[in-house]
C-alpha cells in the first residue's frame, strides 16, 4: 500500500504563505512517471483538486502545471523526483483556502490517501 505523508500546514493570517510537502513511498520510477495533484477538503465540503503537475520518463522531464481558477496566481506546485516529493507553495492566502490538504496521483489515485495537513487561514 502506497503511503503519502503530507506536512507543512498550520495557522496563518490572511495574506500569509505556507509551503506544503508530500512524500510518496513508491519507487522513483513510479513517482516520476506519474502526474501528481494537490487536493483540499474544506469543512462540510467535498474534496477538490487545486493543482496538478505532470510526470515524465526521466528525472528532469514533466513539470507541466495546471491550477483551479480559485488559486491561479497564488499557488505553485512543483516536484523533486529525486526525493519522491511534491510541493505546494501557497501565497496570498485567504480564509476560503482553509481545509485539509492532500496529495495523490493524477488522474487515478494510488488507492489510498494520507492523513493530510491542516491549513487554517484566519486573523
Amino acid at each position: 500500500q502506497v503511503q503519502l505523508v503530507e506536512s507543512g500546514g498550520g495557522l496563518v493570517q490572511p495574506g500569509g504563505s505556507l509551503r506544503l510537502s508530500c512524500v510518496a513511498s513508491v519507487s522513483g520510477s513510479v513517482f516520476r512517471m506519474n502526474a501528481m495533484g494537490w487536493y483540499r477538503q474544506a469543512p462540510g465540503k467535498e474534496r477538490e483538486l487545486v493543482a496538478t503537475i505532470s510526470g515524465g520518463a526521466t528525472i528532469s522531464s514533466g513539470g507541466y502545471t495546471d491550477y483551479a481558477d480559485s488559486v491561479k496566481g497564488r499557488f505553485t506546485i512543483s516536484r523533486d523526483n529525486a526525493k519522491n516529493t511534491v510541493y505546494l507553495q501557497m501565497n496570498s492566502l485567504k480564509p476560503e483556502d482553509t481545509g485539509v490538504y492532500y496529495c495523490n496521483r493524477r488522474p487515478v489515485n494510488f488507492g489510498s490517501w494520507g492523513q493530510g495537513t491542516q491549513v487554517t487561514v484566519s486573523s
